[in-house]
């Protein structure tokens, strides 16, 4: 799909200025700073063939931070001669003496994953002394670190939802079966859906910054930026968005006495509430609460926004089928009670199989467009962990003129049109001449590929969480002593101030009997 053909439109009828801002510097957001040139890389074979061509370029630092981490995948499977990751880092290292890999990987995201165990071992690659694989310890017990970042040279960076890992390459078409979507163990996946930012300008280096401080923090290492300018904009991507601001927010879990940080969520619900026509959310889990909630009033409005939400539809793993999928079924449930004026659409992208069934296309983006106005995309997914629990990372982009209201507005028609098997062209015509995103998919979702709305959830039942969700997906730090600590605090206080009472009344008491027993002046002789 060219992008060139997504943005030929003319800027929305609808763009206004005057509107209060969605992105307030140090309420929802850690930093904001401008980018040269933004673009948006559709799914793992987009993302991975750039990423190949930048790792060449890299003269002095390349940051990986990811929730795991497979040296054995190809960036390039459609290349016969393509060098697994691990390989071509250790001769990147080799060939360029000032260049410096860190590998920054959460130290249970092998085992949880099970696709990178071999991580463990020690490889060639990893024992380059100019390369470094660190596993992040997460204070908070039973947490994950969730970001997928990569930064190079502090010039170029990407920011989304995909890891350097097994599972994730995959191209637009999502083809049910596709002989070059295989694990490096040969086995076959689904198809896959994601999205990831490459960003140029001075939010590079907030992103470098970032991976630093996170590195500093799991590592005890201060490693100062780099110097070197060397690092261009890749010549074949075409950028969507030019000299913009790009804010970034956070989610780390607190610990001790450091206070946890919940920039991604308060970015999220300001912007959801912000909403006045169009809601547009891709997300791997869709069992958010507090996000739910949000959506649910936005929903009772009259005259509120339409609400529509891609998600996954099958789950991975028991738990995660009871809690996240029973959550996900449960918040549709009380979405479907309270759409009374019909705006609501949730649904799961599948494409044909060969034997004429339907397979589902996995969901793994995160990402949420408002009106024609608001982008956000990152590692958030909408689940309680990703709220408090893990370490996050988003960026965003509030459209500050017509032309990037435009980009946005197209970004969002290519993402839908690639669900729907049509052209981006198609969605924005049909967008234009009903006004609904709603209707754009019941009027053009009629081919074997398409959307499939989730019909198998009755109307009543229950919809509070499921029971146990505090403990597979809590949304605090779990700190089984804290009440603890609490009590005995408060109960050695209350003996000190018993104590201190009795002390008291001691003292009265000796004071009275002294009174009663010292002889007084009157009954003196003379």
């Amino acid at each position: 799909m060219a992008w060139k053909t997504v943005f030929s439109g003319r800027p929305p009828s609808r763009w206004r200025r005057a509107r209060r801002p969605i992105i307030k510097e140090a309420e929802n957001i850690w930093r904001s700073a401008p980018a040269e040139r933004v673009s948006f890389l559709v799914d793992g074979a987009a993302y991975y063939a750039c990423l190949d061509r930048m790792l060449e370029q890299a003269e002095e630092q390349v940051w990986i931070t990811g929730w795991d981490f497979d040296p054995r995948i190809k960036l390039r499977p459609d290349d016969p001669d393509a060098e697994a990751l691990g390989t071509k880092l250790e001769r990147l290292a080799a060939q360029k003496p000032k260049l410096r890999i860190r590998i920054l990987v959460w130290a249970m995201g092998p085992i949880y994953s099970g696709k990178s165990l071999r991580l463990f071992r020690r490889q060639e690659w990893a024992s380059h002394p100019q390369v470094e694989l660190r596993f992040a310890s997460h204070r908070a017990l039973r947490g994950s670190h969730h970001q997928k970042l990569v930064s190079i040279d502090d010039r170029i960076a990407f920011v989304g939802g995909m890891d350097l890992t097994a599972r994730r390459w995959d191209t637009p078409d999502h083809l049910a079966e596709n002989d070059l979507r295989r694990d490096p163990d040969g086995n076959p996946y689904d198809p896959v859906h994601d999205i990831q930012v490459v960003l140029e300008g001075e939010v590079s280096r907030a992103i470098g910054d970032l991976c630093r401080s996170r590195w500093k923090s799991s590592v005890g290492e201060a490693i100062g930026a780099p110097s070197s300018t060397a690092v261009a904009w890749p010549s074949d991507i075409e950028p969507i968005l030019t000299d913009c601001r790009v804010a970034i927010a956070r989610t780390e879990p607190g610990f001790g006495k450091r206070r946890g940080r919940q920039e991604a969520l308060r970015l999220t619900l300001d912007a959801l509430r912000s909403a006045r026509r169009h809601i547009y959310i891709e997300n791997q889990y869709f069992a958010s609460h507090r996000i739910g909630r949000l959506l649910c009033e936005r929903l009772q409005e009259p005259d509120g926004p339409e609400i529509v939400v891609i998600t996954t539809r099958s789950s991975h793993g028991f738990l995660e089928k009871i809690v996240m999928g029973g959550n996900r079924d449960r918040l549709i449930r009380q979405l479907k009670q309270t759409d009374r004026y019909g705006r609501l659409l949730v649904a799961y992208p599948v494409v044909p199989a060969a034997d004429g069934s339907e397979q589902e296309v996995t969901i793994h983006s995160k990402v949420v467009l408002v009106d024609e106005r608001f982008l956000r995309v990152g590692s958030s997914n909408f689940n309680h962990r990703s709220e408090g629990f893990d370490t996050e990372c988003d960026v965003a982009v509030e459209a500050a003129s017509a032309e990037q209201s435009a980009a946005i507005a197209g970004i969002r028609n290519a993402l839908l049109a690639e669900h729907l098997d049509v052209e981006p062209g198609e969605v924005e015509r049909m967008l234009q001449e009903t006004g609904s995103l709603v209707a754009v998919v019941d009027r053009l979702d009629t081919r074997q590929r398409g959307l499939r709305p989730f019909n198998g959830i009755e109307s009543h039942g229950a919809t509070a969480l499921v029971w146990g969700t505090d403990i597979v997906d809590p949304n605090s730090p779990l700190r089984p002593f804290h009440r603890t600590r609490a009590l005995l605090r408060r109960w050695v206080g209350q003996v000190f101030a018993l104590l201190a009472m009795l002390l008291a009344l001691s003292h009265r008491r000796n004071s009275a009997i002294d009174s009663e027993i010292k002889p007084s002046g009157s009954g003196r002789k003379k």
